[in-house]
């Protein structure tokens, strides 16, 4: 029998109302667990406890929060080969992938360890005579993380981390699909010394779990990743409560490749963008922009890489690509896959279900060529190790379809140009740019996030998280004079 694993509610592990289970996408005969899914009143009893909470949690001494913090960061980083070993087999990404989250996920804990520590306010002296002006920031108070499952771990600590960091209490619904990870998480914070019902796992479906979560008048923040129509449902629920919310939402990420560029070099960083992590990313090169001065020796190498990959267990020695998340997610990129061919788009390589040794969801990557910007393989998200190749005649048409999209998320230029990274980097109209490396992959000590579909609220990560996680507080104080 596959092991029960519980929901962390006000403080205490308990049963759901029904169970959920959870296959590595790998080898679908490997049971992870069952997974409790929590009921609505459970919901509510996570909610009550956590305001309670969140009053003692934020009267904690700054060393004692720094010190809370500083132990959850330990704990993954020293244990990022047998977390990641967990991430790896239930999400799908390639073993070193998956200790590489873990590890990352312990540095956004022991950052805002030392943010615990950094939390200075302002002085000004007033217009009016007599008096001072001290501008603080306090804890939101009890905010609602809902966490995706492509970076399972990382993703929730980048959130969860500067939410306790600034003195809140969490309510963390994680994606239903990625659960293992979530309770290993939920486990490292549930042993620490914080007050009972700080912090609440609560599993369970968005249409139940999820909807009640965020149409709640007790959080007063949520903090989202995941699709754009998920994100306009709580960002249209949100407002009922005038609650804040921070959404990252989808993304077509363009990597524009320039005829001065070293072929090597783009062909590299477009393979890592486009295929790393299984092109299950959102800021993964899901769009080529090739100048037509070196489309064909482009095109070749790139092929030619792509083909040269290995698709295969996620555990497995040598595996670059595993396998994609579940059977849904394999059916709809391979629809995608018949969309590209429908539109007219040339697949040069990849696309296609792959049978191994171990019965999985695996997908060879695949390139799609001769695509024009209007077609939508081009204009929508696809979760999935697929990217296009648009040829370009200019470094202007380059930059215009960059930016011809309604994402914002990431973009890419390679060139050996000063004059035209600098111009890109400026124009470009993404909330992130690289210039000679890929898309994805990104620092956790400074901002993150995009414009148009891809983001709504404050920017996540580094010392602007502050901005969300905290509300501001502006004093006037007239002291008299001194007798």
């Amino acid at each position: 029998m596959a092991e029960s694993k519980l929901n962390f509610i006000a403080g205490q592990w308990i049963a759901g109302e029904g169970e959920i289970e959870n296959r590595n996408p790998s080898d679908v005969s490997d049971v992870i667990g069952n997974f409790a899914q929590a009921s609505a009143g459970q919901l509510d009893a996570a909610l009550e406890k956590a305001r309670d909470a969140q009053r003692i949690w934020a009267g904690y001494g700054l060393e004692r929060r720094q010190a809370v913090l500083q132990a959850i960061g330990t704990e993954l980083i020293s244990r990022s080969e047998e977390l990641g070993t967990l991430l790896s087999r239930e999400e799908g990404k390639p073993l070193a992938e998956g200790k590489g989250e873990i590890y990352r996920a312990g540095q956004f804990f022991t950052y805002y360890a030392a943010e615990c520590l950094r939390q200075l306010g302002e002085n000004a002296d007033s217009v009016r005579d007599g008096i001072e002006i001290d501008v603080r920031r306090e804890p939101v108070g009890v905010v609602a993380i809902i966490s995706p499952w492509n970076f399972p771990t990382a993703t929730a600590s980048w959130k969860i981390a500067p939410a306790l960091c600034y003195g809140n209490a969490v309510v963390w619904k994680p994606a239903n699909i990625t659960p293992a990870s979530a309770v290993a998480l939920t486990e490292i914070i549930a042993r620490q010394d914080i007050p009972e019902g700080l912090f609440s796992l609560v599993m369970g479906s968005g249409r139940s779990v999820g909807q009640r979560l965020v149409e709640s008048p007790g959080v007063n923040a949520i903090s989202f990743t995941g699709s754009v129509p998920v994100g306009r449902g709580i960002a249209t629920a949100a407002v009922g409560n005038f609650t804040k919310v921070q959404l990252e939402m989808g993304s077509k990420n363009a990597l524009a490749v320039m005829d001065d560029a070293d072929i090597d070099l783009a062909v590299t960083v477009a393979l890592g963008g486009a295929f790393g992590g299984t092109g299950q990313k959102c800021t993964a090169s899901s769009r080529l922009v090739v100048h037509e001065a070196i489309h064909d020796a482009f095109v070749e190498k790139l092929v030619a890489g792509a083909q040269a990959m290995t698709v295969g267990h996620a555990l497995e020695a040598g595996t670059q690509i595993g396998p994609v998340v579940s059977e849904a997610q394999l059916l709809e990129n391979l629809g995608y896959v018949d969309l590209g061919k429908s539109e007219g788009a040339e697949l040069a390589c990849g696309g296609e279900r792959l049978s191994l040794s171990h019965d999985g969801y695996y997908m060879s990557p695949g390139v799609f060529l001769n695509t024009t910007n209007d077609m939508r393989i081009n204009r929508e998200e696809m979760f999935a190790p697929l990217t296009s190749v648009m040829r370009v005649g200019s470094y202007d048409e380059a930059l215009s379809v960059v930016n011809d999209t309604s994402f914002g998320l990431t973009s890419g230029i390679v060139t050996r140009s000063l004059a035209r990274a600098a111009h890109f980097r400026r124009n470009a109209r993404t909330g992130v740019v690289t210039v000679n490396l890929p898309t994805a992959g990104t620092d956790y000590h400074v901002p993150f996030g995009g414009r148009g579909e891809s983001s709504y609220g404050p920017r996540e990560q580094g010392r602007a998280a502050a901005e969300f996680y905290t509300t501001v507080k502006t004093a006037y104080i007239s002291a008299g004079a001194p007798e």
